[in-house]
């Protein structure tokens, strides 16, 4: 079953792999160079981001978070990774059939008290897309930092990619 939220996240998706593919040309030192007003360096940000995407995903299934955020992961991890987590997020979304539907996460914290959290389906999709969309903005901003022009990756890039998006005219006679 295809929903609107398909597209949503193959464009989150496809957008990662477009910055990743852009950040193999950088040097080790560009990788991490400082970003002030961002997450940190371009390395740290992508692993947070793509590391983020398999935490989320154990909100709506069985999942081995393939990054570890904090690991020592590079570009072909993370590329790896953003792969792997795209076909379970086309999973996850094939299989939910009612994406408003209550999630309840229970915990205990250290103190031994116990916890639950209760947000709507929709609200942690809409949270996945969001947190991906703030962190590529970053890398972009930090690409421009280092003199280097980011690859278009917004929506409308993404339609112009897959061939959804097209401009037609009509001819005046």
């Amino acid at each position: 079953m295809t929903t609107l939220l398909h597209d949503a996240f193959a464009h989150h998706i496809w957008a990662t792999e477009r910055l990743l593919d852009a950040c193999e040309a950088l040097t080790q030192e560009q990788l991490r160079a400082p970003s002030p007003g961002t997450y940190g360096p371009i390395i740290d940000t992508l692993r947070h981001m793509v590391g983020s995407d398999g935490w989320y995903l154990t909100f709506f299934r069985e999942w081995d978070n393939p990054l570890r955020e904090d690991g020592p992961g590079g570009l072909p991890e993370l590329h790896a990774a953003n792969e792997a987590n795209g076909g379970a997020w086309t999973a996850v979304l094939d299989a939910n059939q009612d994406p408003d539907a209550d999630l309840v996460e229970e915990g205990e914290d250290e103190q031994g008290q116990k916890w639950k959290f209760h947000a709507p389906t929709a609200f942690r999709l809409a949270q996945v897309i969001h947190h991906g969309t703030d962190h590529r903005s970053q890398v972009c901003t930090a690409l421009t930092s280092l003199g280097l022009e980011p690859p278009g990756i917004d929506v409308w890039d993404y339609g112009e990619a897959m061939g959804r998006t097209r401009e037609e005219r009509s001819t005046q006679s």
